[in-house]
């Protein structure tokens, strides 16, 4: 079981890198496009047809990696899928067809559509295709949260028969953790392209190239990203009370609250000592209580209210779930130095602003992978909250040298599609560049 887990955990992490990219980078291009139709400046012309090319490559290799998961489900999760297959069925099912194709079916025109058809009609498809990738994440994240709050099901059968049945499909949509959980997500994808495009600003006016282009493109990414730390505040608050109402052993895991105490102190930072079952580090006294129930008289339940085999990783959880939060406090910080060196105007010469800012694309992936981790291994051991335990989800005609070696073999794989990706991106970005394409050529056919 452990080694179909590390399997797993690395086939859906190394996918996870692409989808924030490309739904960000999507929101990122209908911007860009509506700057150019409403003011008709070719600069954003130009910036749309460079980022499409960076969205081109992502896209592919974020549809490559995602359908290992489906495998995946079979190969070595047969029981979970024989569980929920009713209940994933309709919604990976809807996902397919509401978001894939949408977003496949409009992504030629996005990218070869230019001279070829009218700058409405390609806009037209820049928003499809954008809309196809949100989609996308609002069916899966709606799966993903049947299984943290899993609702409008039965159980039916019994022993290896039992498996989950749909009895109420709006139930299923709506389960009580959905909308919290893809509003964090999707901020988190807004963020990940906003700063995407921040880092290759930034880079372009340290280097003193492209000016213009740079200028025009980090302040509509820093716009974006100042937007979307905003949100992600009112977001993950909104999302802790949740998950204390419905996953209270999470909530305890997340901030290594040990002893039901009143008021529950927050930790700013720090490390979980498991044998001694304690948390080094800062705290600060009353702030969970506060944020939870709004009043610092009422404790939040510590791990010592639930049985310990219901407890996951603490340590793990306790520091995933932290590192997301320091990843929050760093875009922050980017956001603030990108405004001040805005407003003082000193594009070129902030050199060691433009530096953090040029690395600022690891943020939110950082802040993305650890969100992931400590939501995925908080609600241990169950795989479907309260119904199915991940023991009892794996299949049962594996051996360990079967997961060894596809484990080793995945690792290779995805080792090399990192060093392609980054080496084709790379290209595009300091030696490519945006040239001069768009300023001249972007024309609309159907006007002479």
């Amino acid at each position: 079981m452990t080694l179909s887990r590390i399997q797993f955990a690395l086939n859906i992490s190394f996918h996870y890198l692409f989808p924030p990219l490309s739904i960000g980078l999507g929101l990122m291009l209908i911007i860009m496009e509506g700057a150019y139709l409403k003011t008709k400046n070719p600069v954003y012309a130009k910036m749309t047809r460079f980022w499409v090319k960076i969205f081109a490559l992502i896209f592919a290799i974020g549809v490559a990696t995602g359908l290992v998961q489906v495998f995946a489900f079979g190969t070595n999760w047969a029981r979970f899928s024989r569980f929920v297959g009713d209940v994933f069925g309709s919604l990976l099912g809807a996902e397919g067809i509401f978001a894939f194709f949408l977003e496949s079916g409009f992504l030629g025109v996005l990218l070869f559509g230019w001279n070829r058809v009218s700058h409405k009609v390609h806009f037209f498809s820049t928003i499809m295709v954008a809309l196809g990738a949100h989609f996308s994440a609002i069916w899966i994240v709606i799966a993903n949260s049947w299984m943290q709050t899993p609702s409008g099901h039965k159980i039916i059968g019994e022993g290896a028969n039992r498996h989950a049945v749909i009895e109420n499909f709006w139930a299923v949509l709506s389960n009580p953790s959905a909308m919290n959980r893809l509003c964090h997500v999707l901020i988190g994808c807004w963020l990940t392209g906003a700063f995407l495009v921040v880092s290759v600003s930034a880079y372009y006016l340290l280097k003193k190239k492209h000016l213009d282009f740079s200028r025009k493109c980090f302040k509509i990414a820093l716009t974006v990203a100042t937007v979307g730390v905003l949100l992600q505040l009112v977001s993950g608050d909104s999302t802790g009370r949740e998950v204390a109402k419905y996953q209270p052993i999470k909530l305890a895991a997340f901030e290594g609250v040990y002893q039901t105490s009143t008021p529950t102190s927050m930790w700013a930072g720090g490390f979980v000592l498991p044998k001694e079952e304690k948390v080094v580090g800062i705290p600060i006294p009353g702030m969970l209580s506060l944020l939870v129930y709004r009043d610092v008289s009422q404790a939040v339940p510590g791990l010592d209210q639930f049985p310990k085999e219901l407890w996951p990783n603490v340590a793990v959880v306790f520091q995933t779930y932290h590192y997301m939060i320091f990843m929050w406090g760093f875009m922050v910080l980017a956001v603030i130095l990108g405004w001040v060196m805005w407003k003082r105007k000193k594009f070129t010469e902030s050199k060691w602003t433009l530096r953090f800012l040029v690395i600022s694309i690891l943020f939110p992936q950082i802040a993305n992978q650890m969100g992931w981790f400590s939501a995925e291994m908080g609600r241990q051991p169950w795989v479907v909250y309260g119904i199915l335990k991940t023991k009892d989800a794996v299949s049962t005609n594996l051996d360990r040298g079967q997961v060894i070696a596809s484990l080793i073999l995945f690792s290779l794989i995805y080792l090399m599609l990192l060093v392609l990706f980054l080496f084709l991106v790379d290209h595009k970005i300091r030696k490519a560049g945006p040239g001069d394409e768009g300023v001249e050529e972007y024309r609309d056919p159907y006007k002479k």
